[in-house]
């Protein structure tokens, strides 16, 4: 099913199955949620910023995930947090690291505050986007952090909102191309009461997923790491497999 991951229960805060919840793991684009918090701790998502070619290339050079962004449109950092929760852009991830720094590195230094501020003593992100940059100390965390990393982002209404969305479109305008930035997490389409929230694939760290599901007032997230290195939907069978069981769970 997974290399590690943990089941919890926030509405009554019981953990309802773990392996190897301790476990120290690369989290590939699960990164993304750390960075998602920094950018809304901001409070400043109407702030402009213009798409250069540096962070289109970013993505192409990385092989990484895109929201296709181009060259030239300036776009707001509410409509860049779509482009980086949903289609998971490593190219949105470039910007806001650059525009809420200032500059990537004061903007990791803020990913690292955060995570310390909530108590993930067994975290360290490298970068904005979890890659495996070889110059830098690889990012990872656990999932016991990972878990508590996703119940503070889902407290935002605007990160809730986002990671909800099957996907999301924006009109063209004078200042960027129109967009439709599909979501990567499939758990939405296929898991009823799934309500987020991000996925995350690299070699290193296999097909990831950190997830919610709510019915009949109970509300569960997990995170399953690892899962498998070749096939792509098996981290959405095993949240589903789980969320069943937790759901079945007496209470």
């Amino acid at each position: 099913m997974a290399k590690a991951g943990e089941l919890v229960d926030i509405t009554t805060g019981k953990r309802l199955w773990s392996r190897n919840a301790r476990a120290e793991l690369p989290i590939a684009s699960i990164t993304k949620v750390m960075t998602a918090m920094v950018v809304l701790s901001s409070g400043h998502l109407g702030h402009k910023i213009r798409v250069t070619q540096a962070a289109v290339n970013y993505a192409l050079d990385n092989s990484a995930g895109s929201a296709g962004l181009r060259a030239g449109d300036v776009l707001t950092g509410g409509q860049l947090l779509q482009a980086l929760l949903l289609p998971s852009g490593a190219d949105a991830a470039y910007l806001l690291a650059r525009a809420y720094g200032p500059g990537w590195r004061k903007f990791v230094s803020k990913m690292n505050a955060t995570a310390r501020r909530l108590g993930m003593t067994h975290t360290h992100f490298a970068n904005f986007d979890g890659l495996p940059w070889p110059t830098e100390t690889s990012t990872y965390s656990t999932p016991r952090d990972v878990i508590v990393l996703g119940e503070a982002a889902m407290k935002h209404s605007v990160f809730r909102k986002i990671v909800d969305e099957r996907g999301h479109r924006i009109a063209a305008t004078r200042e960027h191309h129109k967009y439709h930035w599909a979501n990567t997490d499939l758990l939405l389409r296929r898991y009823r009461g799934a309500i987020g929230i991000k996925t995350g694939f690299t070699n290193a760290a296999g097909y990831c997923l950190l997830f919610e599901a709510r019915r009949h007032g109970t509300t569960l997230i997990g995170v399953v790491l690892d899962s498998t290195s070749s096939d792509t939907t098996m981290r959405f069978r095993a949240a589903a497999r789980l969320l069943n069981w937790g759901f079945a769970a007496p209470r």
